[in-house]
């Protein structure tokens, strides 16, 4: 069982970390200080920290972290360091990125985001002996990429060509279906690597706060701005902005957007210094953004700027080769799919894609009564959504079915909160009326 080091001095944060991953099988350590964090990694055995930027009221520079950070990499070079960031201390996370930390979040954290960072970087050795075997049945990982289809090797080829060129690319597809991984994964091959990859989910942006965070604001730019910050393309300089939901942009931040892709330039909200930065800006979308231009929501020379080279991820049910692989992969090595399961699984439709794929195996791991899966175990019939209902319906039958819980259903859904409840106000659905 992997065992992770919480650092924060807030005692609500180390309570709701410590629930959370204990309740998905690891060992937790917490520390309030900077002195408690390293007595524990020089004396128990730590698999992975996630440590705040900031250890005391009122200071919000993040130098403590940085301080932690290089003192815990003093007793292990090699220990896996996920750091908790607000945007006050972005510049000095990335920094720290730069100089060797695992990875970093952005407060709020998203849980499925954290978990996923957490099982990918805790468990190194079981990764390893996972994509062995993987590679010995005849499975195709590349850099976390499990597939088997003709269409995915296709892809996979593109984007490996794609990488190698500065052009903006265009990841068009379902949700789940994997856009930001592929976005990921195209960084990572290109000349950019060592570089800031920074990624915004245009769809869980306020309105009114896109541009703010998109290209920063001075202090006092707007009610609530108590200093200035840095926007995302002053983050990302030198390295790669993934803007994913790009369709919910609104357009005077397209405006602005299409100047910085044009020349580089802009300034923070409230300032009359010009900037520049040199960013390659990837971006993906699940909506048909060829229609939002004939309907007047999205600027054509935009698209054509962001649309250098467009790659489209087909949904699972178009790719079914990969979805045994898939399911092998995330439910591990200590179980196997019986031969009813993988055709159970085979013939499902998967509208949520990989995500709802890989919420069926831990669902299945749950309630299995052996280590050989059945298909009762992924309860697939009870969460089988027909394709012929259109989008309100669909929505109305997932809220009904997990009793109005937003986070639930956003879950099954494969959108974010923020976007479910947009659509909720744009069908008008009564969610207690439903439940």
């Amino acid at each position: 069982m992997p065992q992770i080091l919480v650092v924060d001095d807030n005692p609500d944060i180390l309570e709701a970390l410590e629930l959370l991953l204990s309740l998905h099988g690891y060992a937790v350590l917490t520390a309030e200080s900077e002195k408690q964090a390293l007595l524990a990694v020089a004396h128990q055995r730590v698999d992975l920290v996630i440590q705040d930027m900031n250890f005391a009221q009122g200071i919000t520079s993040g130098k403590e972290g940085q301080s932690l950070f290089n003192a815990l990499r003093a007793l292990n070079s090699d220990l896996p360091i996920i750091l908790i960031t607000a945007w006050t201390q972005l510049e000095t996370a990335i920094s720290l990125v730069k100089s060797g930390a695992t990875d970093y979040l952005q407060k709020p954290w998203d849980d499925v985001k954290l978990l996923d960072l957490v099982a990918k970087y805790s468990q190194n050795a079981q990764t390893s002996k996972s994509k062995s075997c993987q590679s010995e049945s005849n499975q195709t990982p590349t850099d976390d990429f499990i597939y088997k289809s003709q269409e995915m090797k296709t892809l996979i080829s593109q984007a490996s060509k794609v990488a190698a060129a500065n052009v903006n690319v265009l990841i068009t597809g379902a949700n789940g279906a994997g856009k930001e991984k592929l976005a990921d994964y195209i960084h990572q091959q290109s000349p950019r690597y060592n570089n800031a990859f920074i990624k915004v989910n245009m769809g869980a942006l306020p309105h009114d706060l896109m541009e703010a965070e998109l290209f920063g604001a001075e202090k006092g730019a707007f009610t609530g701005a108590n200093q200035a910050r840095i926007g995302r393309f002053e983050a990302a300089d030198g390295g790669t902005l993934f803007l994913d939901e790009i369709a919910n942009l609104t357009l005077s931040g397209q405006m602005k957007l299409l100047r910085v892709l044009q020349t580089g330039e802009f300034e923070r909200l409230g300032a009359n210094t010009t900037l520049k930065v040199d960013v390659r800006v990837l971006s993906a979308t699940n909506a048909d953004l060829r229609l939002a231009v004939q309907q007047g929501t999205f600027r054509e020379d935009l698209y054509y700027r962001l649309n250098v080279i467009e790659l489209n991820l087909a949904d699972l049910a178009h790719r079914k080769a990969d979805i045994v692989p898939l399911a092998q992969y995330f439910i591990g090595n200590d179980y196997t799919l019986s031969d009813e399961a993988a055709q159970a699984l085979t013939d499902y439709t998967w509208p949520g894609n990989v995500r709802e794929l890989e919420n069926a195996c831990k669902r299945a791991l749950v309630f299995a009564n052996s280590n050989i899966l059945a298909p009762s175990d992924f309860q697939l019939a009870s969460s089988q959504i027909e394709p012929a209902l259109d989008e309100k319906e669909n929505i109305e039958q997932v809220l009904i079915k997990h009793n109005g819980v937003i986070k639930h259903t956003a879950l099954e859904l494969g959108l974010s909160r923020q976007a479910l409840y947009r659509r909720i106000e744009k069908y008008q659905i009564d969610v207690d009326s439903l439940c």
